[in-house]
């Protein structure tokens, strides 16, 4: 455990040095390749580890995490070519991903609540920093906004629960039965609303569109797990309330996702569907969660890395024709199969996994979400149906109109593409299919 955070930590002395960017992009690279190799010393489910308290949950997402982060500086090339405070920049990955290494790693609420909020500040500076559009101040102050009203009373919570139980330590933590409403609410909004949930997802649109690729790819790829990870720790808690009240989530939820689903059909800017459908997935991620079984867990968990990966992918793809046409409106970006053909092979890869296509690790986890949620009540079959159709229309709509049609007659010439983003691209997508074949290893 404390190897990495060395090696992360040693990482930020070379910021200080100049023309390091691809030294500490190699070595980020490496320790991702360290975690994964050295993976022997975890236990199930119950934070008995070698590491602090790596299970088998936190593991995942931390390899995710490492991975996202790594794939974070290789998009980033334009601010190291433009001299962009790029140094400055790969201080803030490092800072953010030892935030998220503590967090998913953490065996107090206290310190998971900590270090849950400390990745705000170098998300918020990522918006604010490298940005695109003056509109940036407006989304950073949502984004605040939304995650620290609804963490606040989170705190008040864990302070009561330390009074009631005198102890914080995860594996120490009892069911309090049917203690108070609120309790439950505020314990569960924190994450809801870091998922985020429908109806408290303003602020994920805003500050997809308007942070910069390293952003979006951070805050799709791992952020939104951060929410995941929370109800699936603090469940345990609040199971006895959960019983009871956990149908309303669940059903907020899947309805929230098929209206999502609707809005993504009318998006015009191509970072905006991405987040919507963003929201959608991580509904059903939700409806998962709160069945409270294995299935749910596990299918949750499949679908979180899956999405992470993918979501990341596609923001990739949207930033490399906003690098090249300065717009990210589909009536400006249609017909790049004509002049980008063999970037429209990665654009075609990365939808078919974004609507859960065999062979990604989407469809794993959406089918054992569909088992989950159906054993949970065979009446949530209607909302399922239209999430799952939608979400291939909207893909497809995405796909289809970026990719064919005219294309704008006022473009310049530019690269078809640079081998360090056909690299970006692979990467993203070869984990996200090759992890399908070790389905066993997400159930056992």
């Amino acid at each position: 455990m404390l190897k990495y955070l060395f090696m992360i930590t040693f990482l930020i002395t070379l910021c200080l040095l100049n023309n390091c960017w691809w030294l500490v992009h190699s070595l980020m690279f490496l320790s991702s390749f360290v975690f994964m190799i050295f993976f022997y010393s975890y236990d199930d489910m119950n934070m008995i580890s070698y590491y602090f308290a790596v299970d088998y949950f936190s593991f995942n997402l931390i390899l995710l995490s490492f991975w996202i982060c790594s794939l974070t500086v290789t998009a980033s090339g334009s601010v190291y070519l433009s001299y962009y405070h790029s140094n400055f920049f790969i201080f803030i990955v490092l800072f953010l991903l030892i935030m998220l290494y503590c967090s998913f790693s953490s065996l107090s609420l206290l310190s998971f609540y900590i270090f849950f909020e400390s990745s705000l500040v170098p998300t918020l500076l990522f918006l604010f920093g490298w940005g695109y559009q003056p509109e940036r101040l407006q989304a950073g102050v949502y984004l605040i906004f939304y995650t620290l009203v609804a963490s606040l009373p989170l705190l008040l919570v864990l302070f009561k629960i330390h009074d009631v139980s005198s102890t914080l330590y995860f594996p120490l933590l009892f069911d309090f039965g049917s203690y108070y409403l609120m309790f439950y609410v505020f314990i569960i909004l924190a994450f809801l609303v870091k998922m985020p949930m429908f109806l408290v997802h303003l602020w994920l649109r805003k500050a997809h569109v308007e942070a910069p690729i390293s952003g979006s790819m951070i805050l799709a790829g791992v952020l939104l797990k951060l929410g995941g990870y929370g109800i699936f720790r603090v469940m345990k808690i609040i199971c006895y309330l959960g019983l009871k009240f956990n149908y309303f989530w669940l059903s907020l939820g899947l309805s929230g996702g098929v209206i999502v689903s609707f809005i993504c059909f009318r998006q015009v800017d191509l970072k905006s569907l991405i987040a919507y459908s963003s929201v959608a997935h991580m509904s059903i991620v939700i409806g998962g969660l709160m069945t409270m079984n294995w299935w749910g867990c596990m299918g949750s968990l499949s679908l979180m890395i899956g999405h992470g990966l993918c979501s990341s992918g596609l923001f990739c793809l949207s930033s490399i024709i906003y690098e090249r046409l300065g717009s990210r409106s589909l009536l400006i970006n249609k017909g790049m199969i004509n002049l980008m053909p063999s970037m429209s092979l990665w654009w075609f890869l990365l939808m078919s996994s974004n609507m859960a296509a065999p062979p990604s690790l989407n469809l794993l986890g959406e089918l054992s979400l569909l088992n989950s949620i159906m054993s949970w009540s065979t009446f949530s079959f209607l909302l399922l149906i239209f999430l799952s159709f939608l979400s291939a229309v909207y893909t497809l709509y995405m796909y289809s109109y970026s990719q064919h049609g005219f294309y704008y007659s006022g473009m310049f010439t530019y690269s078809l593409g640079y081998l360090r983003e056909y690299h970006l691209l692979f990467l993203h997508w070869l984990p996200l299919n090759i992890l399908c074949l070790k389905g066993d290893y997400f159930y056992f």
